[in-house]
């Protein structure tokens, strides 16, 4: 005799149930093994010396019951989205109108940004946020040649973004270039020290390639706080000029460009100026990413970064792949560091610490390794998250790592993960039995 259909599905739910309440529990065991010396019980060093305790068990416990049921509600929303390469049960109409949003952010996202100085024109802090986002899109779209294409972890990426920043800023103050001169030695020159970090990571790869291109990146700001007599050391280069309009200066005399326009000047113009040219580099670091994918170069970046073994067997030259992509990186990380000295007008090594390397990682690992929409999105995440939680100096860094969990749960290969070649083939081919023992191919 069969059971009913609700009775079958009853049966089946239960071990799903049993599943969620059981891991939810070991989750709660855990917090209030961790949580019980940091949150049950406080020491402190009293008036004589002394050590003082007291106890906040109430504390613990909302603690403990929160991460019990935040755990079951994670379960439940894992469990209806379903994992990544799985069908969820989204109705199949929900689904059809995910795919048609996804294909449209991407434009709208960009002619929202075109906009963004006129609709935002009296605004200064939003235009000097959506300054700072575009630089680090610009960074991350340049780590990701080196990360998200060719596999290579590099944790000294803030390197080639400090030596972008002081060729600029040594170029400009010592012999009067202007910045679009210097732009693109700037990058050349950066691509140089890229070349120079590529030839003794040749043979190394996973921790190892981490560590060594930590270390790169700690000797260059070592380097620019010991030579003083070129850097300034820590006291950093001041005075850098700022960009012109192709000759024309944004000043508010007769020479500039208001007064060339017959328009009243205002120090607005110099900012959406810099918003514009920051967007500008920004995609023609998108546009250059996205061509060199499809050239043979972006397929080797990509089969070394699949299987370095196999890439050597299919006669790849290993060595050129990594230069090439350490260079290209480094280029695009020269180029963000030019602007950056040119908008903020005065650098030092407080601001190339490996912190920054870091951050940058992370929006490309928290993007999608290979996805150039994923690590915009990213970008505008995590540094436009940061602003909006300024006010809560407790708490924002709490939201943040929450946020980073749950991301790995449900997305572990980012927001976007896209790691399919640019060259495959979309209809399978029949080999010809001349070539094959078995026959038909």
């Amino acid at each position: 005799m069969t059971a009913s259909t609700p009775e079958l599905k009853q049966a089946s739910r239960a071990p799903g149930v049993v599943f969620i309440f059981k891991k939810a529990l070991i989750s709660a065991l855990v917090a209030l093994v961790l949580f019980s010396l940091m949150i049950g019980i406080r020491t402190e060093a009293g008036p004589t010396g002394q050590l003082t305790y007291w106890t906040r068990f109430g504390d613990l416990a909302v603690m403990v019951a929160t991460v019990f049921g935040g755990s079951i509600v994670v379960e439940l929303l894992r469990q209806w989205w379903g994992p990544v390469g799985t069908v969820g049960i989204i109705p199949p109409a929900v689904q059809s109108y995910l795919a048609v949003a996804r294909r449209a952010i991407a434009p709208l996202l960009l002619i929202f940004t075109f906009l963004v100085p006129v609709i935002f024109y009296d605004q200064r802090y939003i235009l000097d946020l959506g300054i700072l986002v575009l630089t680090y899109v610009m960074l991350g779209w340049g780590l990701n040649v080196v990360v998200g294409l060719a596999g290579l972890l590099d944790l000294g990426y803030v390197a080639f973004y400090a030596v972008g920043a002081y060729s600029y800023a040594l170029l400009s103050t010592n012999f009067g270039l202007s910045f679009w001169v210097c732009l693109p030695l700037a990058g050349i020159l950066a691509a140089f020290w890229g070349v120079l970090l590529g030839f003794p990571v040749l043979r190394l790869r996973g921790d190892y390639l981490a560590i060594v291109t930590l270390a790169f990146g700690e000797i260059i700001r070592l380097v620019i706080i010991n030579w003083q007599s070129l850097t300034g050391g820590p006291n950093g280069v001041s005075g850098i000029p700022r960009p012109s309009f192709f000759g024309i200066p944004l000043t508010p005399g007769d020479d500039g460009l208001a007064a060339k326009l017959g328009i009243e000047f205002s120090t607005t113009h110099r900012i959406v100026f810099l918003f514009y040219l920051i967007l500008a580099l920004a995609l023609l670091t998108n546009w250059v990413t996205i061509r060199l994918r499809r050239l043979p170069i972006g397929r080797a970046w990509e089969a070394l970064r699949e299987d370095e073994v196999a890439c050597r067997a299919l006669g790849i030259n290993t060595t050129t792949t990594k230069l090439t992509a350490f260079a290209t990186g480094a280029m695009f990380g020269g180029f963000a560091g030019a602007f950056f000295a040119t908008r903020q007008g005065f650098i030092s090594p407080e601001s190339f610490t490996f912190q920054e390397s870091a951050l940058v990682l992370a929006i490309v690992v928290l993007g999608g390794m290979g996805s150039q929409l994923g690590v915009a999105l990213a970008a505008l995440t995590m540094i436009g998250g940061f602003e909006l939680f300024r006010g809560f100096d407790q708490y924002r860094m709490l939201v943040f790592g929450v946020a980073m969990v749950l991301l790995m749960i449900w997305r572990p290969r980012g927001l976007i993960g896209h790691r399919a070649p640019t060259v495959f083939l979309r209809h399978s081919q029949a080999i010809s039995s001349d070539l094959v023992k078995e026959g038909h191919g």
